[in-house]
């Protein structure tokens, strides 16, 4: 059976060989409740942690076209990173505590090397994120995918107290927007990124741009996405947070409204934190108009926190204290609708 599937495209022993291969990062993201990897199911004893009233959070998401770079740069072991940290960063959103993963690899052919980098990044993000890798799935499809093409792709779930649930409702005028830093783009907008850069720009990944420090284009743009895991730990379950909102595509004119309750609305100053370089490249080669660049890309803040006046002090504090750096970023204004506003003193 075996010969008359490798005969149709399918290599099983190559899927053997990925398994026995990724074990050995698989062991780094245990944690406490989380079953092993091998079953036709990932286990995770929810009764083990110390919490009264859990609710489970659960999240799932992709990469994009940031896929196409580490295909272009032939470097993969860090686009598992973006995977964990897509899902994760949401279901922080909400307050939870990131229990496990699970990830799922389509794939043209079944290059074990390869795609033990690939679960190498997704292990790292888990081990970042403190989830365990309880399962995945790895789908070699020929007729779906070119040889030398793969699509990633994952799922997590976490748990918070159900009185520490993170929503949005309590949210009010006044309340003061802080940011947290991006590590860059992140993994949204890399169609636009391709574009302006090469189609548009002429460039290539092995450009190299003085205002990008530099490096080659191509490992500016696979810096992997943050997770906000172990910065947001400290406050979560605090009561200071009355909102979160993690900025990724519709950034800040549609990420922060989603959560502000009727009637309310988020006021930015965009001058008030550092825009790294390469979304003033992007925005240059690509010709994108600078407040349009607010609606696409992180610009720089990955997270978005909404606390209450009274408590920026002890929130600063308490990211201060964890060498976390933030911004205060804009506050919460009466406004229908539920609308973002940008300000610059440029406009």
């Amino acid at each position: 059976m075996p010969e008359a599937y490798k005969e149709a495209g399918v290599s099983v022993e190559a899927g053997y060989e990925v398994v026995r291969r990724i074990r050995q990062h698989v062991a780094r993201t245990a944690r406490k409740g989380a079953g092993g990897i091998g079953g036709f199911g990932g286990l995770f004893d929810l009764s083990s942690l110390d919490v009264r009233e859990p609710v489970l959070v659960s999240g799932t998401d992709g990469v994009g076209t940031k896929l196409l770079i580490a295909q272009m740069m032939g470097k993969h072991d860090t686009i598992g990173i973006d995977c964990v940290a897509m899902c994760v960063n949401d279901i922080l959103a909400q307050g939870a505590e990131p229990l496990y993963f699970l990830d799922y690899i389509a794939c043209g052919k079944n290059d074990p090397e390869l795609l033990e980098q690939v679960v190498k990044g997704v292990c790292e993000g888990c081990v970042q994120a403190g989830a365990a890798l309880v399962g995945g799935e790895t789908a070699e499809m020929p007729d779906m995918y070119d040889a030398d093409e793969y699509d990633l792709a994952g799922f997590t779930t976490g748990v918070v107290e159900k009185s520490c649930i993170i929503d949005g409702s309590d949210i009010r005028k006044n309340d003061v927007l802080i940011g947290l830093p991006s590590s860059g783009l992140h993994s949204n907008g890399f169609s636009l990124v391709r574009k302006a850069l090469f189609k548009d720009g002429g460039l290539s990944c092995d450009s190299v741009l003085p205002e990008l420090g530099g490096r080659k284009l191509g490992d500016i743009l696979l810096t992997p996405t943050r997770i906000y895991a172990q910065a947001l730990k400290p406050l979560l379950g605090t009561g200071l947070i009355r909102g979160i909102a993690h900025i990724t595509g519709g950034a800040f004119l549609e990420k922060v409204p989603r959560i502000i309750p009727d009637g309310l609305a988020a006021s930015f100053d965009i001058d008030s934190w550092p825009v790294p370089p390469v979304f003033t490249v992007i925005e240059r080669y690509g010709h994108v108009g600078h407040l349009e660049m607010y609606n696409i890309f992180n610009m720089g803040i990955g997270i978005v926190l909404m606390v209450r006046p009274d408590d920026v002090r002890r929130t600063v504090s308490i990211l201060d204290s964890h060498d976390e750096p933030c911004y205060i970023i804009g506050s919460i204004t009466e406004q229908a609708g539920g609308q973002a506003e940008l300000h610059s003193k440029l406009f």
